[in-house]
């Protein structure tokens, strides 16, 4: 199993079998995840985009891809970051935040 513990930049951050990536686009803030193929007790390969507009004061939106169709809403990024473990098929501690969006939902 690669060693993927190691944040590579405060966009980026790995951990457990899990990538973690924000970016920003014209209209919103986007913190994307994957599931990589060595990750314990996940579904390898899943996704799951937490999603703000680009002000960062709107409620967050789950999606199962970066592009893909809103599931729900949240207020809180911890209620997001639960629905995108489901998703993933892991638990809300297991994804790593990189530094960049840790202000997600404030």
């Amino acid at each position: 199993m690669a060693d993927m513990s190691d944040e590579t930049d405060d966009r980026t951050a790995a951990e457990q079998g899990i990538r973690a990536t924000y970016t920003e686009t014209e209209s919103e803030r986007r913190l994307a995840f994957e599931v990589t193929d060595d990750a314990a007790a996940a579904r390898p390969g899943a996704t799951a985009t937490i999603a703000q507009n680009i002000e960062g004061y709107a409620m967050l939106k789950v999606r199962p891809t970066a592009d893909g169709d809103e599931l729900e809403r949240y207020y809180g990024f911890d209620m997001a970051l639960d629905h995108a473990a489901e998703l993933l098929g892991v638990a809300p501690h297991d994804l790593p935040v990189p530094t960049a969006a840790d202000d997600m939902g404030m």
